[in-house]
């Protein structure tokens, strides 16, 4: 797990658009290997390469948090099982994983990895910053969905951070 010195979290607005970025970025690269099938190490590498560059508005420099991105990736694709068994607990009855589009799915494996690993990322960041993503992506009730989903797998899964004792979970990062 990355630490916050080494993902380039400063606290800064500028801090927070990188890792925004980075979120967005992980989220399209999790499409493209469930697509694709490509190596998680060759999509990282091509992310990196060819599509973070110099921030248009400040020049040089990258516009994404390059560390946070790789941990991102790597950690749902090394904890993907795990991560798809808590979605599909936090899931309405009669849904699954399968059910629910690609991308959706990779933005919901994305936060979730946060969620579970991240514990450096409160979870109303995350939270908030999915759900905006899902603004990006859609235009229907796709975002209040993603609000219930890791709603209520973050209360399961960071329940200190709501007040509440933490439930027996066997899901620890």
């Amino acid at each position: 797990m990355a630490s916050k010195a080494s993902s380039g979290e400063d606290g800064t607005p500028r801090g927070r658009e990188k890792r925004s970025a980075a979120r967005l970025a992980a989220l399209q690269a999790l499409y493209q290997l469930e697509i694709t099938g490509i190596s998680a190490n060759d999509v990282i590498d091509e992310f990196i390469a060819h599509r973070f560059g110099p921030d248009p508005e400040t020049g040089p420099g990258n516009a994404h948090d390059e560390v946070f991105f790789a941990d991102i990736v790597h950690g749902v694709l090394k904890h993907q099982v795990e991560i798809d068994r808590s979605l599909a607990g936090a899931l309405a009855a009669g849904w699954t994983l399968t059910r629910i589009d690609s991308i959706l799915r990779a933005l919901l494996r994305c936060a979730a990895y946060e969620l579970v690993g991240r514990s450096d990322v409160p979870v109303k960041v995350v939270i908030d910053e999915y759900v905006e993503l899902a603004r990006d992506f859609f235009d229907g009730t796709e975002p209040g969905f993603v609000n219930a989903v890791l709603d209520r797998l973050a209360h399961g899964k960071r329940a200190a951070e709501f007040g509440e004792a933490p439930p027996d979970d066997k899901l620890r990062l």
